[in-house]
């Protein structure tokens, strides 16, 4: 059978394509620029089989997200840069209780409230933790609409088989953008995952189903820490996504994820063209991180130099300089205020850091 070719905005595609991985709540809270997100599945709940509320705040709608992840069903919310902060204490506690969930966060530029313009800002808080506590996120980078659908899909899969929420991390440009796209085939309810932690009620014969991310002893609570930090691990060895263009031969590394990768794409084709051997690595999963290829890069003889492009003041290139542990020279491209970086500076960046690295 044929799959389905639509012509659509990356947030409406988003929630079309929760609708189709079998979406069972959203609880979310408009903010430009996701509000597409909740308007498209407020108009398409009454054709389908779903629970939508309009929360009347960001930390309203991730403690519902919290009840409902708790109640074994398939759950997300979406928001943009400052209601993704205010989420922050109730991710802490979802991913102590070990409960899988979807987050979306449409970044906005900042700081503050800043602008509704795209932007990478909030690279740190996703990557990082964000909020209190030893954890971590999955978190998934799309660079088109195509993979605003492909990463739903994904994100709720990862996020029921290690039992963590998953983070897509877009921005304003890719959530308006406009793209063809191809949906995968809908998931019947019947054929989800079963989770029989869940607070359902409690049946005769079984224990009761206790959800907290509450340890009072302290031996429970580094107990708890030690089962989270076993899973991080696990995932880390066998989550890493990433995307190469032309790097077999390259001399300089750019690196850069989502809309930023885009645009990078093209520059090594100008690079080449004024006889400057370019490549790119994109990293999909920012956690977990390509560290081990960035390292494998590092040790080849032919690689002159790497650089991070960004849409912000300089985040993710701290990693890429952890990974490449002072082998070869990093350096730093970005644009904040919700500015994108055209494919000709980036150019001319790598030309200047070629001089000063010669």
């Amino acid at each position: 059978m044929e799959k389905e070719v639509k012509f659509m905005k990356g947030n409406e595609a988003l929630g079309e394509a929760a609708i189709r991985a079998g979406l069972q709540g959203y609880f979310g809270y408009p903010i430009t620029p996701q509000s597409e997100i909740v308007e498209y599945l407020a108009r398409e709940e009454p054709k389908h089989d779903y629970t939508l509320i309009q929360a009347e705040s960001e930390v309203a709608s991730v403690n519902m997200v919290y009840g409902g992840a708790g109640a074994g069903a398939r759950v997300m919310t979406t928001t943009s840069s400052p209601g993704f902060s205010l989420m922050q204490e109730g991710i802490s506690y979802i991913v102590c209780a070990e409960l899988p969930c979807l987050f979306v966060n449409v970044v906005r530029g900042g700081p503050g409230l800043g602008t509704i313009q795209p932007s990478q800002g909030d690279y740190f808080q996703a990557v990082k933790g964000g909020g209190h506590g030893d954890y971590k996120l999955i978190v998934l980078a799309p660079n088109s609409v195509q993979e605003m659908v492909d990463h739903t899909f994904l994100g709720f899969e990862l996020a029921d088989k290690y039992l963590t929420p998953a983070l897509i991390l877009s921005d304003g440009a890719i959530g308006q953008m406009m793209e063809k796209v191809v949906f995968p085939d809908p998931i019947k309810k019947e054929d989800l995952i079963a989770k029989p932690w869940a607070t359902t009620g409690k049946p005769k014969g079984r224990e009761h189903n206790v959800i907290t991310s509450l340890y009072i002893q302290p031996e429970d609570m580094e107990a708890r820490n030690s089962k989270l930090q076993k899973k991080f691990k696990e995932i880390s060895e066998n989550e890493v996504r990433y995307e190469e263009y032309q790097i077999e031969d390259a001399q300089v590394i750019l690196v850069a994820f989502g809309l930023t990768s885009r645009t990078c794409k093209k520059v090594v084709e100008l690079g080449r063209k004024e006889g400057i051997k370019v490549g790119l690595l994109r990293p999909i999963t920012l956690w977990p991180f390509p560290v081990e290829r960035l390292e494998e890069l590092a040790g080849k003889e032919s690689v002159a130099m790497f650089m991070s492009v960004e849409m912000n003041a300089g985040q993710m290139v701290e990693d890429v300089r952890l990974a490449v542990n002072g082998r070869k020279p990093v350096f730093f491209y970005g644009r904040t205020g919700g500015i994108i970086p055209t494919p000709n500076e980036i150019l001319k960046a790598i030309q200047f850091n070629m001089k000063k690295g010669a």
